[in-house]
């Protein structure tokens, strides 16, 4: 667990998205369709052209100018932003679609999955013909191989594989999965995380192979080369299982930034492609620039704020839901993110399967705030409250001082108080009764599934992981744990109990739900086909995309 909470202080800070102590995921890209024809081999450099002038002759480039680093290169570990690197080096047995898409799930490495009626085994049909880059075939054995060596590591995002209990051959191209409790595995096997599949050919490799720059996946992209801090290079597959077609990138470089002016400067000059976690403010000015393209879609990320349950007066629900009422969320959803972000209705984002379209939530209203108050026999200028966020976050800074505005109104003191991570960390983790009483923090799933948010954070802890407002209901915590054992078979009836159980925490007033966030990004007018995939957070599938002919 310490890796995600350092991908967690990490992301905040990025204002990016990683997930709970539970399963989940969703995750896919289209395939190509198996008509695709290879493209024809350029032509071999003159002797007279230059090496540069050579390969910039043969290869179509693209370059995504990504903020921070890559840390890890391994896919059995890998639990941080190098995800945007791997997803088009590794791939998975499904795929999650983006919002809108008919389906759910895609086949990608798996062409079909069948559970039986309790979701306690699953059978999955794999592609066929599919190579690793080292020309290993993809078969049953090297699924067994890659879900095995992940679950063995136990790094990283593995434990969304404690599910699995038994991984059999049943042919080369047919695999056979029982596990130890009901689970969707099919979401599961679509995680950005932990889900990749591996050549067996790496079964004596280590993680500091993999971080060498060495790779040993199926996807149409292979590294090239691997500069930690610096920057990943990536070189077409050509022996992909989807085949190519005139007009894909055969090239795609990686740049870290730390400057976001210089990727701002970058991306208006045409240096870079596609850029993310600009200035909020910059965005609109960016959009009128000549050639650039602001495209702003829903995440699954979200702002919460942990009320703390157990702490004197929060104990109570009434005075939960006071100050429930009392938060300005139409003031906070305009002047955070430039208004770009949605007021949350709930602790599942709007856009993710499982929310509750339905839920009734909390509106601002000062007098019912006062009003309920008074009903828990509290007196005016009784409370006062600590409200902790991470130093450095404006956007959380704001939102605690917006809040404390309303609150004095109201009687109430709040005082907005900014620790580094650990420190806030360690606070929450001490005697909740001494603890703060709102912890604010992100939230981004790990797999595409309500639970990872209502578990994670909401799930009856002793000791607390995540669930840092310390929410206690036996009956909230067997209904999600009934959906999502059923989530495999029956996700509409599963869609059903996760609904109820997000109307429970609204009414008992756990947290503040404040906003849906957007995903913001950045890319040159000429690449067409890019559709943002919330389910993998701030990843370009670029073998889908084109550069437009000029």
């Amino acid at each position: 667990m310490n890796l995600k909470i350092v991908l967690l202080m990490s992301l905040v800070l990025l204002l990016a998205a990683c997930g709970g102590a539970a399963p989940t995921a969703e995750q896919q890209a289209a395939p190509a369709t198996e008509e695709a024809k290879p493209v024809e081999e350029a032509a071999p450099a003159t002797e007279e052209a230059k090496p540069a002038e050579a390969a910039a002759a043969a290869d179509n480039i693209a370059t995504y100018a990504y903020p921070g680093s890559f840390p890890d290169l391994d896919p059995s570990s890998s639990f941080s932003s190098e995800n945007a690197v791997l997803s088009n080096v590794y791939e998975t047995l499904t795929f999650f679609n983006p919002p809108g898409a008919k389906e759910a799930l895609s086949p990608k490495l798996a062409v079909s999955w069948e559970p039986n009626a309790t979701s306690t085994e699953w059978t999955f049909k794999l592609r066929k013909g599919v190579k690793f880059h080292d020309g290993t075939p993809f078969n049953a054995e090297a699924v067994k191989f890659s879900l095995e060596r992940t679950k063995e590591l136990g790094l990283g995002a593995a434990f969304i594989l404690d599910p699995l209990d038994k991984i059999e051959p049943v042919d080369d191209l047919t695999v056979k999965f029982t596990l130890k409790f009901a689970a969707p595995l099919d979401l599961i096997l679509s995680s950005g995380y932990a889900a990749s599949m591996i050549s067996p050919a790496a079964k004596d490799k280590d993680n500091k192979w993999f971080n060498e720059g060495n790779d040993a996946g199926t996807g149409p992209y292979m590294i090239e080369t691997y500069n930690h801090d610096q920057n990943a290079i990536l070189t077409q597959f050509k022996d992909y299982w989807g085949g190519w077609q005139e007009g894909q990138f055969t090239k795609v470089v990686f740049e870290n930034y730390s400057d976001p002016t210089v990727a701002e400067q970058q991306i208006r000059s045409g240096e870079v492609d596609f850029t993310h976690t600009l200035p909020f403010e910059n965005y609109e000015a960016l959009a009128q620039a000549e050639g650039v393209v602001v495209d702003v879609t829903p995440s699954f990320q979200n702002l919460v704020g942990l009320l703390n349950n157990l702490k004197p007066p929060l104990d109570n629900p009434k005075v939960r839901q006071a100050l429930s009422y009392s938060f300005p969320y139409d003031v906070v959803a305009k002047n955070l993110y430039a208004g770009k972000g949605t007021l949350a209705k709930g602790p599942v984002p709007a856009d993710m399967w499982g929310h509750n379209h339905e839920i009734k939530g909390y509106t601002f209203d000062p007098d019912k705030a006062k009003a309920l108050l008074a009903e828990a026999g509290v007196k005016e200028g009784e409370i006062k409250l600590v409200y902790t966020f991470l130093a450095g976050d404006k956007d959380e800074q704001q939102v605690g001082e917006l809040w404390r505005s309303e609150l004095a109104k109201i009687g109430v003191d709040l005082e907005v108080r900014g620790l580094a991570w650990e420190a806030q960390w360690d606070l929450a983790k001490t005697n909740p009764k001494e603890a703060q009483d709102i912890f604010v923090m992100y939230w981004w799933p790990t797999y595409i599934t309500p639970y990872d948010f209502l578990y994670s954070m909401f799930r009856t802890e002793d000791p607390p992981n995540f669930n840092l407002g310390y929410y206690a209901n036996p009956k909230f915590d067997a209904l999600i744990d009934e959906a999502n054992t059923i989530s495999g078979v029956d996700r509409e009836k599963a869609t059903q109990m996760y609904a109820e159980a997000q109307q429970i925490l609204v009414d008992d007033a756990a947290s503040l739900y404040i906003l849906d966030l957007p995903n913001v990004h950045v890319l040159r007018s000429d690449i067409k086909g890019y559709i943002n995939n919330p389910a993998y957070s701030h990843v370009v599938f670029w073998y889908e995309l084109r550069r437009e002919a000029k």
